[in-house]
């Protein structure tokens, strides 16, 4: 397909166009990309060979499914609704592309579409402090997810939320609330902001704080996607708090994605009777999170020397965030949000 190699002219304007073929996260996208740049990427999709370093039945795999979805119309439509919405679009080696994905490894977005204060997503990755739990919040878990982030982006730190209904949408609340940035990271595009409810608090997120999404426009938001957010929200802060979860519920896949890439995880009690807190205590029970009563608990958790709360963190209480392992002492999975 001569046209989409065109098309494909140089390596950002490549990586717009494989994520239009290839789902976030996928690792082999990932380490084809490493071997041969993304625009080598996109020629074997349209025919050129494989490389040999690749092995040859994964590789086949990715060419048969690529070529199937691969469309010049759609690309770009990407590329035009990219330039329409005055989307900013961010790669790996970008001055502002955010260190804490690193962790990813081949699992690390493509690329990301950004509207807003793309700024933010150069801070350090200790400045970032991600609220999340369930759709489904009790005023409790409301009005606890206000108070973190009101409090955190008044210490300076940036709140990261999924833009969802419940806690989500609580969190980005109190952060605007507090005067603080905050980043809403969608699991669709960015011309389609999800859920439709919210549309008028994430045009506020927009012109004050950060839209981000690893999804290109005109993309939905599935499943799947919503899980792939769910790492990236982890990945991008320093810390995961999650502040009201039922046993089941899907916020809880971003305390699991948390826990694998060896970022600290808290979660805020609820009342022992309540169904809506279940996830968070049996986190910690599992001795999978730290409690969090207040402020004051988060701030702990974030890495020296961002934190100034003057408690000593023990030896095995921060590892490395851009270093992908799991914590001490839980080397299985620990099968959240499943």
């Amino acid at each position: 397909m001569q046209g989409i190699e065109t098309l494909a002219s140089d390596e950002r304007t490549a990586r717009m166009i494989l994520a239009t073929f290839c789902e976030p996260g996928d690792p082999l996208t990932g380490r084809l990309v490493a071997l041969v740049g993304a625009r080598g990427a996109v020629a074997i999709a349209a025919g050129a060979a494989l490389p040999d370093e690749l092995d040859r039945v994964s590789g086949e795999l990715w060419v048969r499914h690529a070529a199937s979805r691969l469309d010049l119309a759609q690309a770009q439509h990407v590329l035009d609704g990219t330039d329409r919405d005055g989307l900013a679009v961010l790669i790996p080696g970008d001055a502002r592309w955010p260190d804490g994905l690193r962790a990813l490894g081949p699992r690390a977005p493509i690329a990301l579409w950004a509207k807003g204060e793309v700024d933010l997503l150069s801070a350090p990755v200790a400045r970032r402090v991600t609220l999340t739990g369930s759709r489904a919040a009790t005023r409790y878990g409301e009005q606890v997810a206000v108070d973190l982030a009101e409090a955190a982006v008044r210490d300076g730190c940036q709140v990261v939320a999924g833009g969802a209904y419940g806690i989500d949408t609580q969190a980005h609340r109190g952060a605007l609330a507090g005067g603080g940035p905050t980043v809403a990271v969608l699991a669709g595009g960015l011309d389609r902001p999800y859920p439709a409810g919210n549309q008028e608090l994430l045009a506020r997120i927009g012109q004050s704080g950060l839209l981000v999404s690893q999804a290109p426009p005109g993309v939905l938001p599935t499943r799947t996607r919503f899980t792939q957010r769910a790492r990236l929200m982890a990945a991008l802060s320093d810390t995961v708090v999650i502040v009201e979860a039922a046993y089941r519920s899907s916020a809880l896949t971003t305390a699991e994605q948390a826990i694998r890439l060896g970022r600290p995880v808290g979660a805020v009690p609820g009342p022992v009777t309540s169904a809506a807190s279940a996830g968070c205590h049996r986190l910690l029970r599992e001795h999978l999170a730290t409690l969090i009563t207040d402020y004051d608990d988060v701030r702990s958790l974030l890495e020296p020397p961002w934190s100034t709360s003057g408690m000593e963190l023990g030896p095995t209480a921060r590892r490395d965030p851009t270093v992908s392992q799991p914590p001490p002492g839980h080397d299985r999975r620990p099968g959240l949000g499943r």
